[in-house]
């Protein structure tokens, strides 16, 4: 069995964690790194002597103390990290003035076209002045500094509320006034070479996607050609590398930390969110809420698990969760037989072929042996299961792929083995376009039937796979891969909140790494084509940027609204619906004048905590208020108690009729004198009434508020969800909110 240089590394780093300890000391065996969060740093105060000594109570001996505390978050909030038994982790929790402890966990990771298909070509308005002032921090794998995207011509200084760093080290000599700053972290595993270099590609994408420079030309190896450039290109970029072969917990707080007083205004972080049930023990949730305290946007990937239900991460209400969509082009790699028949698959081939035609055969055929498992798994062309003098010089046709060997590439086994070619068939991922280390196509089931067919058939079967051509297709759709809904951890919140591009992205990418990312691959770019949430959050983050460059005061919640409610919504013939796109379509321009607002102040984010069960004690601690009682913050029965742009009501008992009320305030911040008119759109059985349905605006930030009352009968056995809408008119603005009912029952989640 074959595995990976990166993977098998990534193997011994972890057996490494195991076996010993921090530095090596054998006082520390078998403790684990936990994370012990103790709120806002301004409740306490901060010192390392008080987690110190917190630390010599619970072990007992202040030299093992010493050497297990890893880390003191002391900038932006309050807390620290260190290596500890499961029963010290528990003695640290019920200490006063501790909010949670929490192991450190390892999450994975989770762009031409796309700006002129969200409406914003070149000459869009903008307000360059204040959008070269915007700070766009990214929590990635790093940054490669020499690409064109991060070149500074033209630029001024950094602007002055800049208090952050631009580190130096293996393969980063240092920063400019567009890329600004720098950092990376690797706290409990001591990296030789540790520097702010991307050596995975996925940190310089993300960033160029935000706030790249314009590139004339760019392609994949003249895929994709065209201008690349972010969506907010005057605006200044700082990476904090979090993600070597993993994204850790300890290394996401610490960037925290320092992204807060350094002065960011919008955060990009695509890396996979906690299934943990608890805001205050997910790192992603207590730094983007810290972050959120100090007026900071912050935007994360929705994860990429889809398309199966409540498979969204990062849902906090302080964060954008943003989905996954395609834009109005696919690339389609042409396969031709020997017969003449064309087919054509997914891919990113960017080899152009040097013969007419090569021998085919299949993974069933280039079998070691003819029946057993080894045949089954060759038929998939997994690794080991293949003759290498039947593999040499042909292309061969692998089935679809069994899913019970990660890591393993069919690709990288028909190389390996000196093929020149590989047609996969999957029904996978059928919108999304990958590249392979060699010629290859990815075709569906049926195309691949008909080429199996064809093998089996014929004495001397030939194939040729051409390069990648670009086609148009209809945009936008949900990416398959984009991870749905419903909310796990507050069901009452719909997540994701929006959707962006994230399939078939083009943006910059790292010399320090091949195109695949593998050692097989020799090919080297400074610009790659990549899928996934990991893109379409970096789009938001820029729209964000965008609006903010407009409306330099308003709140991250204010953004937020603006974006989702001048979304378009995306017709879904299935049950996601919703639940896979959210509010809809990010629309950047349109959401500059958005007409109304759901603002969000710090109280609105306490009377939600309060109604998801969080006590007293704890949100004093977190938000540094005096005389934190929940009590007061409490929301009427029925009411869901956060003045969100959505509504949902999940339901416990579909066999019962049922009832709701959603109230909300909205702020005025189109014209001085509105009216707005209230507008349902919902199916029949279910009744919604708007109280006021009108309402009268006579100066710009005016508030006001309104109630939602929502009626219906028992959902039918074959109905698991339903979706409304609300919209405000005043015949300039629509200001649409999703309304979406659903039984929880359907999804297997608890209220």
């Amino acid at each position: 069995m074959r595995i990976s240089e990166k993977l098998l590394l990534a193997v011994l780093i972890n057996l490494c964690l195991v076996a010993t300890s921090v530095h090596g000391s054998a006082s520390n065996t078998g403790r684990q790194p936990y994370i012990v969060y103790m709120g806002d740093v301004q409740e306490h105060g901060f010192s390392v002597e008080q987690h110190h000594n917190m630390l010599t109570d619970v072990i007992g001996d202040e030299s093992i103390a010493r050497e297990s505390r890893l880390h003191s978050y002391k900038r932006s909030f309050n807390g620290f990290a260190a290596m500890l038994l499961p029963h010290e982790a528990n003695r640290l929790m019920e200490r006063e003035g501790v909010v949670s402890v929490f192991p450190n966990t390892k999450r994975k990771l989770v762009t031409t076209r796309s700006w002129d298909f969200l409406g914003m070509p070149l000459t869009v308005n903008r307000n360059h002045q204040s959008e070269s002032d915007i700070i766009v921090g990214l929590l990635d794998t790093g940054v490669y500094p020499e690409s064109p995207s991060f070149d500074d011509k033209g630029y001024g200084p950094p602007p002055s509320k800049w208090k952050g760093k631009c580190e130096v080290g293996a393969n980063f000599t240092g920063c400019n006034n567009k890329l600004i700053g720098a950092r990376s972290y690797s706290i409990q595993i001591k990296i030789s070479d540790q520097s702010p270099a991307d050596t995975e590609g996925h940190g310089t994408h993300t960033s160029s996607t935000v706030a790249g420079s314009a590139v004339n030309h760019a392609s994949l190896y003249g895929i994709g050609r065209g201008t690349t450039r972010g969506g907010v290109p005057s605006a200044r970029i700082a990476m904090y590398k979090v993600c070597w072969y993993w994204c850790s917990d300890i290394d996401i707080l610490a960037a925290f930390d320092d992204v807060i007083s350094d002065g960011v205004d919008v955060l990009s972080i695509s890396i996979g969110g906690s299934s943990i049930r608890n805001y205050f023990n997910d790192s992603l949730a207590i730094g983007s809420f810290h972050a959120m305290k100090k007026g900071i946007f912050t935007a994360c990937a929705a994860g990429n698990q889809g398309p199966y239900a409540l498979t969204v991460s990062n849902v906090a209400p302080w964060i954008m969760t943003v989905g996954a969509t395609g834009i109005d082009r696919k690339f389609r790699t042409e396969i031709r037989l020997g017969n003449g028949m064309k087919i054509y698959g997914l891919s990113l081939n960017t080899y152009a072929p040097t013969k007419q035609m090569y021998p085919l055969t299949s993974g069933t055929k280039a079998a070691n042996y003819t029946d057993g498992y080894e045949a089954y798994f060759a038929s998939s062309c997994y690794s080991g299961t293949m003759g290498q003098e039947k593999v040499e010089g042909k292309i061969v046709y692998c089935a679809s792929g069994q899913g019970m060997f990660l890591g393993d590439r069919q690709d990288h086994t028909v190389k390996e083995l000196g093929g020149v070619g590989t047609i996969i068939a999957g029904s996978e991922l059928n919108d999304t376009a990958f590249s392979y280390v060699l010629p290859a196509s990815r075709v569906d089931l049926k195309s691949g039937d008909q080429i199996d067919r064809y093998i089996n058939t014929t004495k001397n079967p030939q194939a040729i796979i051409y390069k990648t051509k670009e086609v148009k297709v209809s945009a936008p759709f949900v990416a398959s891969f984009s991870s749905r809904g419903p909310n796990y951890l507050s069901p009452r919140i719909l997540k994701p909140d929006i959707t962006a591009p994230g399939v078939d992205i083009l943006a910059a990418y790292t010399k320090l790494a091949s195109v695949t990312g593998q050692p097989y691959d020799d090919r080297f770019s400074l610009f790659n084509i990549v899928s996934g949430t990991s893109m379409a959050c970096p789009h938001a983050a820029a729209a964000a940027a965008y609006v903010k460059s407009f409306h330099p005061n308003w709140s991250p919640a204010a953004i937020k609204s603006a974006l989702m409610t001048t979304a378009t919504a995306i017709k879904v013939r299935n049950r996601d619906a919703e639940f896979a796109y959210g509010s809809g379509h990010i629309n950047p321009v349109k959401a500059l004048n958005p007409g109304l607002v759901y603002d969000l102040q710090i109280s609105s984010y306490i009377r939600f905590l309060c109604r998801e069960g969080y006590n007293s004690t704890n949100l004093h601690l977190i938000t540094g208020w005096s005389h934190l009682d929940c009590q007061k913050f409490q929301p009427a029965r029925g009411h869901d108690g956060i003045n969100y742009p959505t509504m949902t009501l999940p339901l416990p008992h579909p066999a019962k009729n049922f009832s709701a009320v959603f109230k909300r305030i909205v702020t005025n911040v189109g014209t001085n004198s509105s009216v707005y008119k209230a507008t349902v759109k919902s199916p029949e059985g279910l009744s919604i009434s708007v109280f006021p349905n009108t309402l009268a605006f006579n100066r710009v930030y005016q508030r006001k508020t309104f109630k939602v009352v929502i009626k219906g009968k028992p959902l039918r056995k074959e109905t698991p969800f339903i979706s409304a809408s609300l919209e405000w008119s005043d015949s300039i603005h629509r200001v649409r909110s999703p309304i979406v009912v659903y039984k929880i029952s359907a999804y297997r989640v608890t209220s």
